[in-house]
């Protein structure tokens, strides 16, 4: 009985025969060429290393990158031979590489390029930094990008099969932050699944939903790149890293991240700050500030002593104003001196230092500084009575001192250094400004109408500006405002504005802070000087369209009638 022919079975025979005959002649050809030989069908492909070469290259070389350890590159080649080889090493070389080549049979390498395929567009992940490189046309992180369509894009991360999905997630995640333009993203862990929020605009939008298995493998990774302990879970800890990214001109661009991870219920919650240093190089002129009051400043910062002082709670953009102040006075004959907590953007040509523990603090740096034969010196903020007393000593003897005090207003700053234990007769001569500030949402300049105002408005508008005692900054008409235009994807604000306000020193009010009266008597006497409240400023910019008449409301105590 004829025994029928496997043909199937056959043909894989045949198959593995002509694999082992491509293996033993590579084998072979590798005592020619003096190289080692390797199949990496019995190894593992390191997904960092194959991130080295970029893949055009590595087809073009006919080479890939499969092993890193340290500075060495492990590369297999399949054609020694292959011209475009030479490049490829010189380029190894200039990234600091160690070359260790092994000779590869052309099935073993089309395994390691087919890997290729597998890596997301985040180019490098380790501590300290993570690399995303250049997008298609259309898609990058300036590209226009809806909340709902990042959610797809998460989703369709988070569904990915392949070694590098939690680096997908990750780059996804921050390509949207990028073009949504958030201020911090925040993993908040619940029973059941981890809520991703960004803060857009200063309000907290909820943006994603991730399972607990997804968010371990997130929380380590972001742990890994901040620097921190990734087996300590049970106290709080503070980490930064760096992302680079393709700037508009080709040349790329580093964000600094501020990660904080703190104990909860059900996990760990992360908040990851975003500096980006964009935000540093807008002008003083164009922070929102009024006129009038613009006018005056303009004067003030260019004292050759005293002392302004900025005020507000955390992220009402202190920290933006007095770098739009110091860029603004920096020239090539005057000495900057900063002491932060931390550095969060890197100013050129200014001196910038940072506090360290018990090591070099506020007071310990200042001390410092002041011996550097500074002209103007930045502390990132007065947190105790020995700074306030020694910035105060600063002013009084030839340098102009810029910081910032945690308090509601601007007549809330000098109750609140006299609390710190600083002398009241000292404020008439070294504090020359005491600044407020807040930060509300720009209406979006497409999507916005006009409604003329109510009569409960109309009251509360005017008692407002009672006070004013500059009527001329009030408008002539006063019958509209302007509201968003809202859909389900777009809250109908785009960016955000400043709101100011400033008290100056002068004769009457330095005699009157000696007795250390409280904040609502000074703020009486400073209405005299003619400039805005916070409240009057953000009433005109409601009036004028910038912004809504209940974000105004929101962010400042507006009389009741």
């Amino acid at each position: 009985m004829d025994v029928p022919f496997d043909t199937a079975h056959e043909a894989k025979k045949l198959a593995e025969v002509h694999e082992r005959e491509e293996e033993d002649l590579a084998q072979l050809l590798s005592d020619k060429y003096g190289m080692t030989y390797t199949d990496l069908s019995m190894r593992e492909i390191d997904t960092d290393a194959l991130r080295v070469i970029p893949e055009a290259e590595a087809r073009e070389a006919e080479a890939a990158a499969f092993a890193k350890v340290a500075k060495t590159l492990s590369v297999a080649i399949a054609n020694p031979n292959n011209p475009a080889l030479e490049k490829m090493r010189a380029d190894i070389e200039k990234w600091g590489f160690k070359l260790k080549e092994f000779l590869v049979s052309k099935k073993s390498l089309e395994k390691a390029l087919s890997r290729y395929s597998e890596l997301s567009y985040a180019v490098e992940s380790r501590a300290g930094m993570f690399a995303i490189p250049a997008y298609p046309k259309g898609s990058g992180p300036e590209a226009p990008l809806t909340k709902k369509a990042l959610g797809e894009q998460l989703d369709a991360a988070a569904g990915l099969k392949s070694l590098d999905r939690i680096s997908k997630i990750i780059e996804t995640m921050f390509t949207g932050a990028f073009a949504l333009r958030a201020s911090d993203i925040h993993f908040e862990p619940e029973e059941e699944k981890v809520r991703l929020r960004l803060r857009l605009d200063g309000i907290l939008v909820d943006t994603y939903f991730f399972d607990a298995a997804a968010y371990r493998q997130l929380n380590s990774r972001i742990k890994l790149l901040s620097g921190v302990k990734i087996n300590i879970s049970d106290r709080a800890q503070d980490g930064r890293f760096s992302i680079s990214r393709p700037g508009p001109d080709a040349k790329s661009e580093q964000i600094e991240i501020r990660a904080s991870f703190i104990p909860g219920n059900y996990g760990e919650s992360i908040v990851m700050r975003i500096l980006d240093p964009k935000a540093t190089l807008v002008s003083y002129k164009e922070l929102g500030i009024h006129s009038k009051l613009l006018a005056r400043l303009e004067d003030e910062i260019r004292r050759p002593n005293g002392m302004l002082l900025t005020t507000g709670p955390t992220g009402s953009g202190k920290t933006t104003t007095l770098y739009a102040f110091l860029r603004g006075i920096h020239s090539s004959d005057i000495k900057i001196i900063t002491i932060e907590d931390p550095v969060e953007y890197h100013l050129d040509g200014i001196v910038q230092t940072q506090v360290e523990g018990k090591k070099y603090t506020f007071a310990a740096g200042l001390r410092s500084i002041v011996r550097q034969d500074p002209d103007v010196i930045m502390v990132g903020e007065i947190r105790d009575g020995e700074t306030a007393d020694i910035a105060i000593q600063a002013a009084l003897t030839g340098h102009f001192v810029f910081s910032t005090l945690h308090t509601n207003d601007s007549a809330g700053t000098f109750p609140r250094l006299a609390d710190l234990g600083a002398d009241p007769k000292n404020f008439g001569s070294a504090v020359t400004v005491s600044m407020a500030q807040r930060l509300l949402r720009k209406l979006h300049p497409d999507k916005k109408k006009e409604r003329a105002l109510t009569a409960e408005e109309r009251a509360m508008i005017a008692k407002v500006f009672e006070p004013l005692a500059d009527k001329s900054l009030i408008p002539e008409k006063i019958e509209t405002v302007w509201e968003p235009v809202e859909s389900e994807d777009d809250t109908g604000y785009k960016g955000r504005i400043g709101l100011y306000e400033a008290i100056f020193m002068d004769d009457e009010l330095a005699t009157f802070l000696r007795d250390n009266p409280p904040s609502n008597e000074i703020a009486k006497l400073a209405a005299k000087q003619g400039y805005l409240t916070m409240a009057q400023d953000g009433i005109l910019k409601a009036l004028s369209g910038i912004t809504s008449l209940s974000e105004v409301a929101d962010t400042v105590d507006l009389p009741r009638v």
